[in-house]
């Protein structure tokens, strides 16, 4: 994977700096649509709360993937689901605190008989390592799932370690 470096002595890098090389912004955060927050720190870790692909407010689309919709369209969802989760974390720590991603979790509403689930949920791997570079290589399950919250068809948590 490509992207910032720290070498031994050498200053950490702005992931803040790398998103804007990238053209990314990141959204406000989402609001929770329950009893929880959106992300908490533990020590050296942050933990995000499942992430839905939430633009201003509404989800994006609706519905299960291999059903009525595509794998593209729901690796972009799983991105946007990311970019949510790295805006908890920013607001809760701030990126640059970020020393690496260290786990993600993909859920994926699957219609009958859909195995592609980690395609899906490379649309938020592939985004981080473009970010992080090797600090953004993780663990990841990708699981499938009857039904998500609002009727979503992906959800990510990230686990991110702090510097």
């Amino acid at each position: 994977m490509t992207g910032p470096a720290s070498p031994a002595g050498a200053p950490a890098p702005s992931w803040h700096a790398r998103l804007a090389e990238l053209g990314i912004r990141l959204p406000p955060v989402a609001a929770p649509v329950a009893s929880y927050v959106p992300a908490i720190r533990t020590g050296s870790l942050v933990f995000t709360s499942g992430q839905l692909p939430f633009v201003d407010g509404g989800l994006r689309r609706t519905g299960k993937v291999g059903g009525s919709v595509d794998v593209e369209a729901a690796a972009a969802d799983a991105k946007l689901c990311a970019l949510n989760a790295l805006a908890a974390i920013d607001d809760l720590v701030g990126l640059d605190s970020v020393a690496r991603v260290v786990r993600v979790v993909g859920y994926v509403a699957s219609a009958e008989g859909f195995t592609g689930q980690p395609r899906v949920v490379n649309g938020a791997s592939e985004l981080l390592g473009r970010i992080f570079g090797d600090a953004g290589t993780h663990a990841r399950s990708a699981v499938g799932v009857a039904e998500l919250p609002l009727g979503a068809p992906v959800e990510v948590e990230l686990t991110v370690e702090l510097r």
